[in-house]
C-alpha cells in the first residue's frame, strides 16, 4: 500500500507537513529562524489554527482573537519568501509574498514583517503590508 504524501503548505524544501511546519504546529518545537516561524505562521493560516497564530504573536502586539472562522473562505496558493534579515541576534525582518483565492478571486499579501527573539522564542511583532497587495 502507497502512502501519500502530503507536502507541507509553506513548500519549505518540498517536505512533507509533519517535517516541515508540524513540528513547530503539533510537536511543540520552537522555530529555529524568524523566517522558519514565518513559514509556520502561514502554515498555520492554511489550517485555520488561530492558537498557534496567537500563539507565536508578541504580547504587545498580539490581538485578543483572529475570528479566522468568520472570515471569507480563503483558499491559500503558495508562499514565496523574498528576503529575510536578522540585523541583531534578537530582531528579524520577513518579507514574503502569500496568494490566495476567496470566492474564486485571486489576492495576493505582499508583507514586510518584523519579528523579535524573546528567551530564545521567535514571534511575529507587526508587519506592513504592500499597498499594492491585491
Amino acid at each position: 500500500m502507497n502512502k501519500q504524501i502530503i507536502l507541507c503548505p509553506c513548500r519549505g524544501g518540498n517536505k512533507e507537513y509533519a517535517e516541515c511546519c508540524g513540528r513547530y504546529l503539533d510537536g511543540g518545537e520552537t522555530a529555529p529562524t524568524a523566517e522558519t516561524l514565518m513559514r509556520s505562521r502561514y502554515t498555520a493560516y492554511t489550517l485555520g489554527r488561530e492558537d498557534y497564530l496567537l500563539a507565536t504573536w508578541h504580547a504587545n502586539t498580539r490581538p485578543t482573537a483572529l475570528e479566522l472562522v468568520n472570515e471569507p473562505s480563503k483558499k491559500w496558493l503558495g508562499l514565496e519568501v523574498q528576503r529575510h534579515e536578522q540585523p541583531q541576534p534578537d530582531h528579524a525582518v520577513v518579507e514574503f509574498v502569500a496568494r490566495y483565492k476567496v470566492g474564486g478571486r485571486a489576492h495576493r499579501l505582499h508583507e514586510i514583517s518584523r519579528f523579535l527573539r524573546e528567551s530564545g522564542r521567535w514571534l511575529y511583532v507587526d508587519g506592513d503590508i504592500s499597498p499594492e497587495a491585491k
